[in-house]
């Protein structure tokens, strides 16, 4: 139907409702004398009519979807309706210095009844025989009755396009129990999700709580992926009230959601005061973390960021995105380069001059690296200290390196390289007017290499999922949390901290499998879990700091330093000197024993400074 026509048809309408009101009105107080040619009764009539369509179109009433009306809609109507009794009360009183004050209450009632009838009847029609002939609607619980879940409940209402058929309301509130909402019941208990899944047949979950504490959201989120029925979180309140998102915003819960953990906070005014107007420098640019880095540092407006790594193809993406987003004023620079190549990192730096290095160039896969190494040891000991003395050598302002829990007691050639880089760091930071500083945290979630991108590739071919023990535990962060504190690390070092981030409880691979398999739609029986065993190098659990570097104050808020302590400098330089030339054996003997504080101090050797 046309807008033109639907507004003809209205108008047809409202014309024959207002004049049985009026008429029946007066009929109802005099219904023995002739209402036909009662001069007043017809001047009412017509002044009526003329009030009607004017107010009626001043409100809108012609042109609101009427199928979605709601209280909005029938206060425009009492409205219209109240201002035309009005006008018509004015021009009787002019006339005769008299109203027809019963009469005309009479008719008030009758033409909001008859008006708000024959426009909600729209809104009946579409609720009853429409929906009901749509049996692709999926049946839909709310979690929160409050202002974010009626809202979702109302756009879905009113847009059928979304596919969904709000059911029911889940709150904890007891003044909202009971209650109907848009037509739905509140039952109470968020705690009773499962047997209402049950009972109602639901086919999907909204949790619309965005006030919700970061524990407790993560508690009901895992009680909503139990059920087996997909589960999605509206965007904060603010924007849905704003309209600068709808529900078509709304995204399925994942894995991040339930590490039941409020994310680090930075602080943005140490941050700017270190980053703006400068020159950035991030190695590994093209990585998980690097990459993420970048995207963070670009909110503070740098002079130039310089995008160093040894990837074309990810250098090449995180270069194009970058330059997409950034402001007029940041310089992009894209720079294909080796860590381990020690004249061309020199050259670079000297020639960029950078004020921060972010060093997140590493190789960090243990399984790999066991039976590799030597590239271990170029890439993660030798590539750290040419980055590092380069920044020592042209006085970088700040030097941050991208650490890892591996590096704590490390049974393993990827954790012992990295302590050692770490250590290498700290000697650094003893007299250089650099700052240096090295951030440690647990695995994170969705980089390359993490068990997660694995997990969901095994389900996506209906499994199994392989997990090496069913009691190994890791502690885990999200690539943007990760990035938050080695940027915040940056601004609070002083001279050669290990930061490490206030991670919770550690996490049990085999639940994160059985999450991700619910968070895929599947139960637990339909993608199986085989255990391989512990692979070489890895240990059963993680450690964030030992017991000899934990220290109880945080420094910022969940952020503290580790007590980490470097071996010597003679010990350093020793084994620096005799790396090159060991056997892979002797490689993991001598880092694994070294980091793990077993090893002898050796004489004292020179080296040169570059």
């Amino acid at each position: 139907m046309t807008i033109r026509k639907r507004m003809t048809m209205l108008i047809a309408a409202d014309s024959i409702i207002v004049l049985l009101s009026i008429y029946i009105g007066y009929f109802m107080l005099h219904p023995f004398t002739s209402i036909i040619f009662n001069k007043m009764l017809l001047i009412s009539a017509i002044t009526i009519q003329i009030a009607h369509h004017f107010f009626a179109w001043h409100y809108g009433l012609y042109r609101k979807a009427w199928s979605y009306a709601s209280i909005g809609e029938l206060k425009s109507i009492v409205k219209a309706v109240t201002f035309t009794i009005l006008v018509v009360a004015a021009v009787q009183f002019i006339l005769t210095q008299d109203v027809y004050v019963r009469a005309l209450a009479i008719t008030w009632m009758l033409h909001v009844i008859l008006i708000g009838g024959s426009r909600l009847s729209w809104r009946i029609v579409r609720d009853v025989v429409i929906k009901d002939k749509n049996t692709n609607m999926k049946r839909t619980m709310i979690v929160g009755a409050g202002q974010a879940g009626t809202m979702i409940a109302r756009q879905v209402l009113h847009n059928p396009g979304y596919g969904m058929q709000p059911v029911i309301f889940v709150d904890d509130d007891k003044l909202k129990e009971g209650l109907d909402i848009y037509g739905m019941r509140v039952y109470k208990g968020t705690k009773t999700i499962q047997q209402l899944v049950d009972m109602h047949y639901i086919d999907k979950i909204i949790i619309a709580i965005p006030s919700m504490g970061k524990q407790q959201m993560t508690e009901l989120m895992k009680r909503c992926i139990e059920t087996g029925v997909k589960t999605q979180t509206i965007p904060r309140i603010e924007d849905l009230m704003t309209g600068k998102v709808s529900v078509k915003d709304m995204r399925d819960v994942k894995i991040e959601d339930l590490l039941g953990r409020d994310e680090v906070q930075l602080d943005m005014d140490a941050i700017e005061k270190k980053l703006t107007g400068k020159t950035i420098l991030i190695t590994g640019a093209g990585g998980s973390i690097g990459s993420e880095i970048c995207r963070q540092v670009t909110e503070f407006r740098p002079k130039k960021i310089i995008l160093l790594g040894h990837g074309e193809n990810s250098i090449y993406t995180i270069d194009m995105e970058l330059r997409q987003k950034v402001s007029p004023d940041t310089e992009i620079c894209p720079v294909i380069a080796d860590v381990q190549d020690r004249t061309r990192i020199f050259d670079l730096i000297s020639e960029l001059k950078p004020d921060v290095i972010y060093h997140a160039a590493a190789h960090k896969h243990v399984p790999l690296m066991e039976s590799n190494p030597m590239e271990a040891v170029k890439n993660n000991i030798f590539g750290t200290k040419n980055v590092a003395e380069a920044a020592r050598f042209f006085g970088v302002s700040h030097f941050v390196l991208v650490s890892t829990d591996k590096a704590v007691n490390p049974p393993n050639v990827m954790g012992a390289t990295k302590r050692f880089a770490e250590m290498i760091v700290q000697n650094l930071a003893k007299d250089s007017e650099t700052k240096f500083a090295a951030v440690r945290f647990g695995n994170v979630l969705g980089s390359r290499g993490s068990v997660v991108p694995l997990f969901k590739q095994q389900i996506a071919k209906g499994g199994p999922i392989t997990i090496t023990d069913p009691e190994m535990t890791r502690y885990f962060m999200t690539i943007p949390e990760a990035s938050r504190l080695v940027i915040q690390a940056g601004t609070l070092a002083q001279g050669g901290e290990v930061f490490v981030l206030d991670m919770g409880e550690p996490v049990k691979i085999v639940d994160l499998a059985k999450n991700l398999i619910k968070l895929s739609g599947y139960e637990e029986d339909e993608i199986e879990i085989k255990y391989s065993g512990i692979r070489p190098g890895e240990k059963l659990f993680e450690e964030l700091l030992n017991e000899n570097e934990r220290q109880s104050e945080h420094v910022f808020p969940k952020i503290y330093i580790g007590k980490a302590t470097p071996i010597s400098e003679t010990e350093q330089l020793y084994v620096l000197d005799k790396l090159p030339s060991m056997s892979d054996e002797e490689l993991k003997e001598t880092l694994v024993g070294l980091t793990n504080r077993k090893f002898v101090e050796a004489p004292k050797i020179e080296t040169s400074t570059r």
